[in-house]
Order: structure tokens, then C-alpha cells, then sequence
């Protein structure tokens, strides 16, 4: 049966803090329409509906100019939704897809000189029973080489103490690795954890990317989450070069205490009090990694 998934916030409110010219939302996800892009069969949740218009607007609300649109489970390896997108703003978007491991170099060359910029896997061995995408290290090791030829980078969505069982299979590949929202570490235990600890020693020596999105994601501490806060910290003050931001909007899977996406920037920007750093993190840092110009 599918996850039950609330609607985001309709109207959200304006950030407090202007934001910096060119700044990019990170991570976001387009959803449908259904009428016209099919959700997928095995996917593990509905979401409600979440168009391109629907997200222009949202990121005009909040001052944003560029995104990176992110597939989700919803539409599986049918990136049709995400590819109709960047050809419609090819200045403004970019895109990191899910793709089967079968998928050709010729197939994924297109998708490259249609924008997108990375490949998407899961390693979550321990979700709890929350179905993601099963393309994996495995599929990742598969699609490697073509990745690599057409300068496409790796997207991971994993569990941070996983890292040492992930990085030796990574050895070979030398291209950025990019771990979204935190690492999924847990907020309440803290900056000690094994997990977070090799994530931040990795982030320093500049091996990987983190995505300090989707506070709501590893805290439980609706609506500010302040345990996240400083996890937050310690990753830009390991390397700020190498951390970017997003909404995670429309924020799928959520059953309750649906975030407002501006108060998710208000919160970015309490926690980077710095401007210069906003800046870097919202815009010079996207820039580099996703060939924005």
C-alpha cells in the first residue's frame, strides 16, 4: 500500500533574509502531472501533485533563481517528467536522475547534453521498511564507466554509518559524491556518532559533497528541529566549499508536520548567520557542481 503523503504548504512565506541572486534550490522533485507523466507501478508512495509551475512559483516566492530537479520514487526510471522540465528551462534547471542499471551510454549521453548532471542511487539497508529505489552500489558500478565518460557525478542517498562499506566500492570512481539530506544521520544522537564523524572527516578531506537539506529528515523536532542546527555547523565548518542547500519540496512522504518551505530557508539562514557563506552555499557552490553559468 502506498505511504500517505500530505500536500505542501500552499502559500509559502517569504524568507526574512533577502535572497542572494542565483541562488539554487539543490534538491526539489516534480511530481505529474499525472495526466501526462505516469507515476510508477512499484512506487512506494502517492505523492500529491507538484508540476513545474507549481515549483517556478515556489522558488519565486522565495527569491530562488536555479534548481536542481531530483527524481523520485514516484516516477521510477521514467525520467520524462524531470528531462520535460529542463528542456523547458534549460538556463535555470538541472537534473540528477534515477536510471536503470541497463540503461546505455548513448541514452545517457542525451540525458547529459539535456542537463542532467548526475545518477541517483540508494544504499539504506536499514530504512525500517521504507521502499526507495532498489538501484543501488551494484547498479552504480554497472553504470559507472558512462557515467564517468559523459561528466556526470554520483548521487547518494544513504545512511551516513554506512560509510565504511560504501567508500572502499568508491575507491575506483573519482568523480564528486554528492550525500543527500545530512548523510540521514539522526539529529538526537548527536555530532559522535561513528557515522556522522566519518561523513564530516570525509567532507573536510573533500572527498564527498553533503546537502544540508531536509532538516525535518533527520530531526523530529517539528518546526525548528534545533538538533539539527548543529550538525549543520559542523559540515559547513568542515567544508564549506563542498556543502549545498535545497527544499526537498514538495517533501514527500510526510504523514504529518508538513514543513513551510520558506520557514526551511529562515532556517538555513539563521544557521549560516554569515552572508558570504550563504552565498557560497546557495550559489557559488551549486554553480561549480552543476555547471550553472
Amino acid at each position: 500500500m502506498d505511504a500517505p503523503c500530505l500536500a505542501p504548504v500552499a502559500d509559502p512565506k517569504a524568507p526574512d533574509v533577502a535572497t542572494p541572486r542565483q541562488a539554487c534550490d539543490s534538491h526539489f522533485h516534480i511530481f505529474g502531472p499525472s495526466s501526462r507523466f505516469r507515476y510508477s507501478p512499484e512506487r512506494a508512495y502517492t505523492p500529491p501533485e507538484a508540476p513545474l509551475e507549481a515549483l517556478l512559483a515556489m522558488h519565486a516566492r522565495l527569491g530562488i533563481e536555479r534548481g536542481v530537479v531530483i527524481q523520485g520514487n514516484a516516477h521510477g526510471t521514467d525520467n520524462s517528467a524531470l528531462l520535460d522540465a529542463l528542456a523547458r528551462e534549460p538556463r535555470r534547471l538541472r537534473g540528477v536522475s534515477i536510471v536503470g542499471d541497463a540503461t546505455t551510454k548513448e541514452t545517457i549521453r542525451r540525458m547529459a547534453d539535456g542537463g542532467v548532471r548526475a545518477l541517483r542511487f540508494h544504499h539504506l539497508p536499514h530504512a525500517g521498511g521504507q521502499r526507495y529505489s532498489s538501484l543501488g552500489l551494484a547498479a552504480f558500478e554497472k553504470l559507472a564507466p558512462h557515467m564517468a565518460e559523459c561528466g556526470l557525478h554520483l548521487q547518494l542517498f544513504l545512511d551516513a554509518a554506512e560509510l565504511p562499506v560504501v567508500m572502499p566500492r568508491l575507491e575506483r570512481w573519482k568523480g564528486p559524491i554528492v550525500l543527500d539530506h545530512f548523510g540521514a544521520v539522526k539529529a538526537e544522537a548527536g555530532l559522535r556518532t561513528p557515522g556522522f564523524e566519518t561523513m564530516r572527516q570525509l567532507l573536510a578531506g573533500g572527498r564527498i559533497w553533503v546537502k544540508v537539506s531536509g532538516a525535518y529528515r533527520v530531526s523530529r523536532r517539528y518546526p525548528d528541529y534545533p538538533d539539527a542546527r548543529p550538525l549543520h555547523e559542523a559540515l559547513i565548518a568542515a567544508n564549506p566549499e563542498h556543502v549545498i542547500w535545497g527544499t526537498d519540496c514538495p517533501h514527500p512522504r510526510l504523514d504529518q508536520d508538513m514543513p513551510d518551505t520558506g520557514h526551511l530557508l529562515d532556517l538555513f539562514n539563521a544557521w549560516t548567520p554569515d552572508a558570504a557563506l550563504r552565498k557560497k552555499i546557495l550559489v557559488d557552490n551549486p554553480a561549480r557542481l552543476y555547471g550553472f553559468t
